[in-house]
């Protein structure tokens, strides 16, 4: 991802208007495959309105699951190709997926037993029942029985542990500040999604790699019409080109509806609904949380979660109907609400909107469900079929992805990649089952290996920025590391030490960088711990401007657009940041 046409992705695609294949979306559907395709030798090109995973993919819970409550909903399948990625994914992405304790609290023991049968028959309940320990013990049972495979490298490797269920003593003693009125705490592991955003890049660093001249993408990139069988591209600048492909992947998400009648082939495919999440910096919340996941019953049951990560504490989510037209923001009530959940389990912990540092807002991809409430809507996906109505015969073919998840991603990928190659009549390579993505690829994962790996790499940046450099990005860090090395001027930000301006002109010159908010948000996690102030939004403006070609004029907008997108993610968190 490096050079001129790094950041020009529009101009690449102008100046060679054509491919076999053209994706529609950069979030972690598009990009994956974008990223098998281009394995297999396809001439593929990728457009992204504005950056890269940049939307749905960006507001995720963090969480690379097996989906133990779409067991209630009967979706077996689902459950059993989560479960298999999930496993798959901690052997070939170890470097941010990595197993996660998960603990549920219980406060009832029979209840739901009989109406758990009503909601899998009828996909909706007529009141609420709470789901007891008995219930969720069969559901963890069965859970275990999807689980028994291989999870991929360190502690884990060769099978997940069983789940454990404690009652009330055994479960304060390790949850201390637990509310009292627990009866039960069941544990299992899933696996954590630790930066998704930066897995995101990876899948696209690799599609490019793999696919040389061959694999081109662009973000700040919008397909905006269809006109004679092309495709209509417009730059963020107003640029315009008419784009031919035999076939076009409509990987959009929720705007899957939105960008089919951009082409001329309205559908109504989609249902998305609106979840979203706060993030807390809060000692002692993250302290009560004791490193694991805590995925609960709200009152209302709806399925949430606390949950530590990057020194502060993710707390969602919610589940709302949602018009894409609207805007897609955390609101005001559902913080509200995210206040109440965390009551409900820690009632002797005070949390108010100044421990806010940051809120997420994304909407699901999720099929059209008529009057189905959301928690009963499928997490699986499908691939609907069509032909461009400008091109006449010979109209391009149109697949769009309906549903897709985190979990799931290398899969659907691999789904819609074959569905491509079976329209261009070509053979599959192979597949990208197993194959080690970005910064996985190497990632040492026992205690040996990773002091092998820090004694070969920390005589240039010293073993503690090492050691954080490869958390942060992998095998990857062997390039930062070079590029640091290489830099000359290399120096920690004053306002956040644990970047520095070296790093960060590596990123801006290697990862597709638009603009600011590109390196605060998703190139780097300062927005998601709140540390993205006015004087570090300056700061990284300052390191990136030689690289990116910025004056004294670009740096000053780019500060205040960069800081005008964290608080509209952030309104009520973060004031610091519109200092």
């Amino acid at each position: 991802m490096s050079g001129p046409a790094a950041r020009h992705g529009f101009d690449a695609l102008a100046a060679r208007p054509y491919a076999d294949v053209l994706i529609i979306g950069g979030g972690i559907n598009g990009l994956a495959t974008f990223r098998d395709l281009a394995m297999q030798g396809v001439d593929v090109a990728l457009v992204e309105r504005d950056d890269f995973v940049s939307g749905a993919s960006a507001a995720s819970s963090h969480m690379i699951h097996g989906g133990i409550r779409y067991l209630e909903n009967g979706e077996f399948r689902l459950v059993h190709e989560a479960v298999a990625e999930r496993n798959g994914l901690l052997k070939i992405a170890p470097h941010y997926v990595r197993p996660l304790r998960t603990t549920i609290p219980v406060f009832t023991t029979f209840s739901g037993v009989l109406s758990a049968p009503l909601r899998f028959l009828r996909h909706r309940a007529e009141h609420h029942t709470e789901r007891g320990a008995a219930l969720i013990k069969i559901g963890l049972v069965i859970y275990d029985s999807f689980s028994r495979g291989s999870v991929g490298a360190g502690p884990w490797e060769g099978k997940v542990p069983r789940h454990e269920f404690h009652g009330r003593k055994r479960s304060l003693e390790e949850l201390p500040r637990l509310n009292p009125e627990v009866k039960y705490t069941a544990t299992y592991w899933d696996a954590s999604l630790h930066d998704p955003e930066r897995l995101a890049l990876d899948v696209l660093r690799d599609g490019l790699a793999a696919g040389g001249d061959r694999a081109r993408a662009a973000n700040y990139t919008a397909a905006v019409g269809a006109e004679g069988g092309r495709v209509l591209l417009r730059g963020e600048h107003g640029e315009q080109a008419a784009f031919a492909a035999s076939v076009i992947v409509n990987a959009s998400g929720p705007w899957t509806d939105l960008t089919n009648l951009a082409l001329g082939e309205p559908t109504a495919y989609m249902g998305g609904t609106k979840g979203s999440h706060i993030v807390l910096d809060h000692p002692e919340l993250l302290a009560a949380v004791d490193g694991r996941e805590l995925f609960f019953e709200h009152s209302d049951g709806r399925i949430v979660l606390i949950y530590p990560l990057k020194g502060r504490v993710l707390v969602g989510t919610t589940d709302l109907e949602h018009d894409m037209r609207d805007e897609v923001v955390c609101t005001e009530a559902e913080v509200d609400y995210f206040f109440t959940l965390i009551v409900q389990v820690f009632p002797d912990i005070a949390v108010d909107r100044s421990h806010i540092v940051h809120r997420l807002a994304g909407v699901r991809p999720l099929p059209g469900h008529g009057g189905l409430a959301p928690g009963f809507v499928s997490r699986d996906y499908r691939i609907e079929s069509r032909r461009l109505a400008t091109g006449g015969g010979d109209a391009p073919r149109v697949l769009s992805l309906v549903g897709g998840k985190w979990t799931t991603f290398r899969a659907s990928a691999e789904h819609l990649a074959d569905r491509v190659l079976e329209s261009l009549a070509r053979p599959r390579r192979g597949s990208t089952k197993g194959v080690p993505i970005g910064g996985g690829r190497g990632y040492p994962t026992s205690e040996r290996s990773r002091a092998r790996w820090l004694d070969a790499h920390a005589r240039l940046v010293g073993r503690d920025r090492a050691a954080a450099l490869l958390e942060r990005y992998g095998t990857v860090a062997v390039e930062v590391i070079a590029a640091i090395e290489a830099d000359g001027g290399d120096a920690a930000l004053v306002a956040a030490p644990e970047y520095s301006t070296g790093e960060l002109r590596y990123l801006a010159g290697v990862e597709r960088v638009e603009h600011l908010d590109d390196i605060l948000m998703r190139r780097t996690s300062l927005a998601f711990t709140g540390l993205a102030t006015r004087e570090v939004a300056a700061e990284v403006a300052d390191a990136v401007a030689d690289v990116l070609g910025w004056d004294a004029n670009r740096r000053a907008a780019e500060v205040d657009r960069a800081l005008e997108r964290v608080h509209a993610a952030c309104p009520a968190g973060s004031p610091a940041a519109l200092r």
